[in-house]
């Protein structure tokens, strides 16, 4: 004798859905997820604290330690790399006379100018057989006529500073000797090339020039992206929220439909 057929043309999910046990079960889970998602959030900020933290770290690191020569870092035309941010340097060069004040730079709350000079680089070689071009930041001045007072030093010099990625071009809306940004797609135009994708921020100068700009602070940074561990626990707990509600649906499915078997 066959088994009776169905009473329903098909399983009736919404009314499973809706009974007392369901909906328990459903509110159970929820809170389950809403747990695993509370635990993705703090995951998410250990990340941001714990990659801040990495980036501080490897930047003081940098700073601390004994200057690189730049070439072994960093030549003409390659990519600045996010690591090299802060990182200490030391090149050899003579000083071109073609400086620049990079307008609205703060300094102790103070708005004045970053003293910019073209640094060129001793033993290294472009294609076109030109030594290449750094961009130096000497330091800070608050005023046009203070800077004319602390001129680059004359003659071979030997640098050491902190590397800090390029800027991108500003408007171009500065004056004559000035730039609104150390952007070395806009000054390879003025100073010829190769150039370097990063610019220097100098903390020290051999043979010490007389008068020279305020020195800027060491370098530090502003966020640090995301701890990979973390960000990776944070997905886990979020995915596992979500396998929750399914594993709600996937119950409500199974039942309703052994229910509708049986009627």
């Amino acid at each position: 004798m066959s088994a009776p057929a169905p009473t329903s043309a098909r399983p009736e999910y919404l009314r499973t859905a809706l009974t007392p046990r369901m909906l328990v079960l459903l509110v159970l889970l929820l809170g389950a997820a809403a747990v695993c998602v509370r635990l993705g959030m703090w995951q998410l900020d250990r990340a941001e604290i714990r990659g801040r933290d990495d980036a501080e770290a490897r930047v003081a690191e940098a700073v601390q330690g004994a200057p690189v020569p730049l070439g072994e870092v960093l030549g003409p035309q390659q990519t600045f790399r996010g690591e090299l941010v802060g990182r200490k340097v030391e090149v050899r060069g003579t000083f071109e006379d073609d400086e620049l004040l990079v307008v609205d730079r703060a300094l102790d709350g103070r708005t004045g100018y970053l003293v910019l000079s073209p640094l060129r680089v001793d033993g290294v070689a472009g294609a076109d057989g030109r030594a290449p071009v750094l961009a130096v930041i000497r330091g800070w001045v608050a005023t046009e006529d203070e800077a004319s007072g602390v001129a680059a030093p004359v003659g071979p010099v030997t640098v050491t500073g902190y590397l800090q990625a390029g800027e991108s071009a500003g408007d171009g809306g500065a004056g004559p000797g000035m730039t609104d940004s150390i952007s070395p797609a806009v000054l390879v135009n003025r100073w010829g090339g190769p150039t370097y994708s990063g610019y220097l921020v100098v903390s020290e100068v051999e043979p010490a020039p007389g008068a020279v700009p305020q020195r800027l602070p060491l370098p530090t940074t502003s966020g640090g992206g995301l701890n990979v561990q973390n960000l990776a626990y944070a997905l886990q707990w979020w995915i596992f929220g979500g396998f929750a509600v399914l594993l709600w649906g996937r119950i409500v499915r199974d039942t309703a439909r052994d229910e509708w078997r049986t009627t």
